[in-house]
């Protein structure tokens, strides 16, 4: 064999196993990669998978749950949660049933939605009724349903399209990753899901930029022309530290273009212990602090600013809450302390009494809150409210928690249920109404939860 032929095979083949092992090296880049996140408020609490598979890992959650409302309503139902509908009764709140499927660089996740949660979030969603077909019923038994493609670009890009979660307002959708159960106002008014298209860009090891381009806020269409736009950034540099930014632009009062929402959603997570072995004592303890700020403007409402009458009155959104958690005895019980504050002025995120169902008062103007006695939303409509938790939770593995929690939450309007329920005289949808009757809405609520959240 020549000389130089050979010599050029060697230089190529060298050449190749050196390409082989960078792209070798590029797959194994994965983000986040040896960062415990299974304590972070809002993560899954898992350490590992208990589901093998090449193509298709399943997924299984299941929240059932008992509360009592100490107001007692007559008709069992309960104001302003997304995570309860009922009250004094035994629930189930959410059954999800899915998985990931992924067939080389494509992957796709699908969980469907059952229980009183398939009718408490998307009944919050006015979009469907701008145009025809029932959107609602359309997407209400799926919680996510997105496929994609994902490149080998510094640590993964993902590039999905269909329904996925939101992370505005640190808590997750799914209940078994979330340190209390009835979330503080600041998640509660804010976005479970988003519908459209997200980049996921890991940046470093360390870094996450995620571009949104969607319907609108918590929409399963769009509430005018032009769609919502937003990102997440997380920063998770160690096991023990978590910070992230959610921001939102889009126009979601229906028929008034002109009005444009910002809002942005800040959160910081600190692991400010934990113990190097077993322990039957405190074997971890954290803190998770959210500050949310947001306001409308234009379309007769004038932002953070009440001074120009011309303009409209100020309408905005503030709120924080802050949480506690310390684990037991290898972490298999944890106690939870904390609570919220927000402002909403003008009341264009505040969830609407549960009562008041369609029809809507004025069909044509869908930003107002559907039936016989509206929560009135109008500009400069005042709304503070707070609220304070506390529960305790038993987990004998990774899959399963039982949740004792204790909430209580006011409001500076009359807005939960009182003993006269906000359903009819006798609490029955199918008791006519009378002249002079109304819902018995109060300001303030104790609870008493106990809940029973599985995954696998």
């Amino acid at each position: 064999m020549n000389i130089k032929i050979l010599i050029c095979i060697i230089i190529l083949g060298s050449g190749l196993k050196n390409f082989a092992q960078n792209t070798l090296k590029q797959k194994e880049k994965i983000p986040f990669e040896n960062i415990d996140a299974s304590w972070q408020n809002g993560s899954d609490r898992r350490d590992s998978v208990v589901w093998k598979g090449k193509y298709f890992i399943p997924s299984i959650l299941l929240d059932v749950n008992y509360n009592y409302s100490f107001n007692n309503p007559i008709d069992n139902t309960a104001i302003g949660s997304t995570a309860i509908a009922r009250t004094n009764e035994l629930q189930l709140s959410a059954l999800h049933v899915g998985g990931d499927f992924t067939y080389e660089n494509t992957h796709a996740r699908i969980m469907t939605q059952f229980g009183t949660r398939s009718t408490i979030v998307p009944r919050n969603d006015l979009s469907p009724y701008r145009g025809q077909y029932n959107l609602a019923d359309v997407y209400r038994y799926l919680s996510e349903a997105y496929a994609g493609i994902h490149i080998n670009k510094w640590f993964g890009v993902n590039i999905d399209a269909g329904l996925f979660m939101s992370y505005i307002g640190l808590n997750s959708y799914y209940q078994p990753e979330n340190w209390e159960y009835q979330a503080s106002f600041t998640s509660d008014n804010t976005p479970w899901f988003f519908n459209g298209i997200r980049i996921q860009m890991f940046l470093s090891k360390h870094i996450k930029l995620e571009p949104w381009i969607i319907n609108g806020w918590q929409s399963y269409g769009k509430f005018n022309s032009m769609p919502g736009f937003g990102f997440n950034f997380t920063y998770m540099p160690n096991s023990n530290f978590k910070v992230l930014t959610n921001d939102y632009f889009g126009t979601d009062a229906g028929g008034i273009p002109e009005r444009k929402r910002f809002h942005s959603d800040n959160s910081l997570l600190v692991r400010y212990y934990k113990t190097k072995g077993n322990s039957k004592g405190i074997s971890q303890a954290a803190l998770s602090y959210t500050f949310d700020i947001g306001f409308e403007k234009g379309g007769g409402v004038n932002g953070f600013n009440n001074n120009n009458s011309a303009k409209g009155p100020a309408q905005y959104f503030i709120s924080s809450m802050v949480y506690n958690r310390i684990w037991f005895n290898n972490n298999k019980y944890a106690w939870t302390i904390g609570g919220g504050w927000m402002t909403n002025p003008g009341r264009y995120l505040v969830l609407p009494p549960t009562g008041q169902a369609s029809p809507l008062p004025d069909p044509n103007n869908p930003t107002q809150t559907a039936g016989a006695y509206p929560f009135t939303t109008n500009p400069g409509d005042s709304f503070t409210g707070f609220d304070m938790s506390t529960n305790f939770d038993y987990m004998p593995n990774q899959s399963t928690t039982l949740r004792f929690e204790v909430v209580n939450r006011n409001s500076s309007v009359p807005y939960f249920a009182g003993h006269g329920g906000v359903t009819s005289p006798n609490g029955y949808s199918t008791t006519p109404l009378i002249p002079g009757w109304k819902p018995d809405l109060v300001k303030s609520e104790t609870r008493i939860i106990l809940a029973l959240l599985f995954r696998m």
